[in-house]
């Protein structure tokens, strides 16, 4: 039920940004939008299309990168670094972090507030402004620990 309320919030905070952007609000990239905020696995734009393609036929994997790439532009998504070659995206939201499994390739959200507060070294105000901090922390996650790495 809160995942689901969850959901609901996202959307409604897309819907008003794409209104105040000027964005046309297309079935495409409402569903690019829906599914993105549905899943929990950080999914890259070939898994979205993939999983859009049963309800959306004619959707070409360009316009799904594309859609992405725009969401991102304008901060209504964001694309999670990870040492993959594909990019992994996510619906913007409460600030988080990473941590990435180098085995299976899983990323898990975690909150770090004692982070978020913390000031900057002074060093940084010489090199410019920063807008936003963020983590990701790489290793081996529990199940492929135990599981010698066969998810």
């Amino acid at each position: 039920m809160i995942e689901h309320h969850r959901q609901h919030v996202l959307q409604a905070q897309f819907e008003q940004a794409c209104r105040e952007k000027g964005f046309k609000m297309t079935q495409q990239r409402l569903e690019i939008f829906r599914e993105l905020a549905a899943a929990s696995d950080h999914p890259a734009a070939e898994t979205i299309h993939r999983r859009l393609l049963p309800k959306l036929p004619t959707l070409s994997l360009d316009t799904v990168y594309r859609t992405l790439s725009t969401f991102e532009h304008h901060g209504l998504i964001t694309k999670v670094d990870t040492t993959e070659s594909q990019a992994r995206f996510e619906a913007a939201g409460e600030e988080h972090h990473h941590l990435i499994c180098r085995k299976c390739g899983r990323i898990t959200d975690f909150y770090w507030q004692r982070f978020d507060e913390t000031a900057l070294p002074p060093d940084i105000d010489r090199w410019g402004r920063v807008s936003k901090k963020n983590v990701t922390l790489y290793g081996i996650c529990k199940e492929c620990e135990e599981s010698g790495g066969r998810r």
